[in-house]
């Protein structure tokens, strides 16, 4: 998980408790699966006994961060910002909190030194616009400003790149690194801060707080601005994980796979990390559970005895899942796989499958149905096309009619023969009286609930 430390005595300096933190930025409502590698980074940390600090970008997401990005970001509306910052917090809390104990379900020792395992640290969320939002130019200037030197900020790779380029950098994203140094600064002088976690991409920003901190403090003792002897502080950055193709890790057609069970579904999810690679599988279950190494070999031994079986993967969908949705979002992940790829759809059907299908607003992380209700009066025997129309499987009448026309579509799992534009929809057709399982080619589906 480890890309580079900004000091070999970063490793000493954890040893013994201490607060660190990772920023994110609030550009959306939900983080996403690009996210989670610095967030179980995070969450290593508190099981240690450390304090872990959440900092969302409110006053950051404002601006945008230009590392790694050829254009500036387009700004979001104040209300948006607010909304995202609000959803946000509550995410990262219950992540931190609900991952504790699924962690220490994995990583408890099974012998007579389990007693010694660290007590968990706290946790802290904080908004940068708390002490951000009322500051004035002019004070940011002559404080902040004074001990920022141009020559270094001109140095940091995220401004080197964009000067290069044909769009050039506004102040206005020139000036990030600051404020996010300033956050660390604070963060510092208020809670005792003394590591940032991040990508490898934030290297420069978070090198950045170090500096400005090293300053902040020889400036506070009365002294001259010089290179301190030892760190006042640290940086630690994860790798950023690409595919084979080397897109970013969880884009998937340009789409986000969000944390978020409303925008990105357990199911959904859990079939993302379903198919990972073999080449990316161990790495992947080495980064993203919490499963003890040794036992993470013997389930690597018995995947490459059969590959076909993705045991490895299943293990790494299983486990990011409950991680994330927890055990009822495994559980509806599960029963959705049964149902949309299951190979005798009418045995594995129970009402438990139904139940869990139909999620729970009201469980500890609230579960969209995956299931479309359709009065049964004004859809049992009717055309295919209509009912596929009426699901949302298909968003056109176009497009559906093409799809029954190249033999595309399934029903139950059982695919029907093209030019079946007649087929219609018999009480034959439902399961459990009710139910009507529908597919369009490899990957979109939808449960029908006929009521």
């Amino acid at each position: 998980m480890l890309h580079e430390l900004t000091s070999r005595a970063a490793r000493k300096h954890v040893q013994s408790q201490t607060t660190v933190y990772l920023g994110v930025d609030p550009s959306a409502r939900s983080l996403h699966v690009g996210n989670l590698l610095a967030l179980i980074g995070l969450l290593h940390f508190r099981l240690q006994g450390h304090t872990a600090v959440a900092l969302i970008g409110g006053a950051t997401g404002a601006i945008g961060d230009p590392s790694g990005r050829s254009t500036e970001r387009n700004a979001l509306a104040p209300e948006a910002l607010a909304a995202n910052v609000d959803s946000i917090t509550k995410q990262l809390t219950a992540f931190l909190d609900r991952g504790v104990a699924f962690a220490r379900a994995r990583t408890r020792r099974r012998d007579a030194d389990a007693a010694e395992e660290p007590s968990s640290g706290s946790v802290k969320v904080v908004n940068n616009l708390d002490w951000t939002g009322g500051m004035s130019l002019l004070e940011f200037l002559s404080t902040v400003g004074k001990m920022a030197r141009v020559s270094t900020m001109l140095s940091r790779e995220s401004v080197k790149s964009r000067l290069d380029s044909s769009s050039g950098i506004s102040f206005t994203e020139f000036s990030y690194q600051l404020l996010q140094a300033y956050d660390f600064l604070r963060l510092h002088r208020d809670l005792g801060c003394t590591m940032q976690l991040g990508g490898s991409d934030q290297l420069g920003n978070i090198v950045s707080g170090i500096d400005l901190i090293r300053r902040a403090n020889f400036i506070d003792a009365g002294a001259a601005a010089e290179e301190a002897k030892e760190d006042p502080a640290f940086g630690l950055t994860f790798p950023l994980l690409t595919t084979a193709s080397g897109d970013k890790f969880g884009k998937s057609a340009g789409n986000a796979i969000w944390l978020d069970p409303s925008m990105t579904s357990p199911f959904d999810l859990y079939q993302f990390f379903l198919r990972t690679t073999d080449e990316e599988v161990e790495k992947y279950l080495k980064i993203f559970t919490f499963i003890r190494v040794v036992e993470i070999d013997a389930i690597m031994h018995d995947h490459k005895a059969e590959p076909k079986n993705r045991l490895a993967q299943k293990v790494l969908a299983s486990e990011a899942t409950e991680l994330i949705h927890g055990a009822e979002g495994l559980g509806q992940a599960l029963a959705a796989t049964d149902v949309f790829y299951g190979s005798d759809l009418a045995s594995s059907l129970k009402p438990e499958t139904i139940a869990a299908l139909d999620g729970s607003p009201s469980s500890a992380v609230p579960l969209p149905s995956l299931l479309v209700r359709l009065p049964k009066a004004a859809h049992l025997g009717q055309s295919l096309e209509k009912v596929v129309l009426a699901s949302g499987l298909l968003a056109s009448k176009t497009q559906a009619r093409k799809a029954i026309e190249a033999g595309t579509v399934q029903v139950n799992n059982v695919r029907v023969p093209p030019k079946s534009h007649m087929r219609m929809i018999a009480e034959s057709d439902l399961l459990d009286g009710r139910l009507l399982v529908l597919k369009a080619g490899k990957s979109v589906h939808k449960a029908v609930l006929l009521e």
